[in-house]
């Protein structure tokens, strides 16, 4: 099946998969925020299929200027949800590659800590998927 992503579109995929590393790491301000930063980063630039082809453009008009988490999080979360509906809508199987890229890169983020990831990274993964899963 062919995908037609209009420039919105791609803005809405990178806001949201970008937005959630930077989630991520600004939920873990109190730890290694930018170790959380760059593994994140790392995992998201490793997607493939037609996600990892629009993560991979340069971000031009994605937005993740927040004063606060809560700030950042209003960006993101429904970029994320608004994502996968629109990649479910054309095809299901992208919109579970660009999931589970978003779960790897979020997982990825939360690795910076030996052990578990902190009680508040593991409510951020928590609302971060709750918003892949809305749509």
């Amino acid at each position: 099946m062919s995908i037609t992503l209009t420039a919105q579109d791609k803005i809405t995929l990178r806001t949201a998969a970008w937005g959630a590393v930077s989630l991520m790491a600004a939920a873990d301000a109190g730890g290694r925020p930018h170790k959380a930063a760059a593994e994140g980063s790392i995992a998201l630039a490793s997607a493939t299929g037609l996600s990892g082809h629009v993560l991979a453009e340069w971000p031009k008009g994605v937005n993740l200027k927040g004063k606060s988490v809560a700030e950042l999080a209003d960006l993101v979360l429904p970029a994320l949800t608004a994502s996968m509906r629109l990649l479910k809508r054309q095809d299901p199987a992208e919109a579970e590659n660009l999931r589970r890229t978003v779960i790897v890169a979020i997982e990825a983020a939360a690795r910076t800590h030996l052990g578990q990831p902190t009680p508040i990274l593991a409510d951020m993964m928590r609302k971060i998927t709750a918003a892949l899963d809305a749509a």
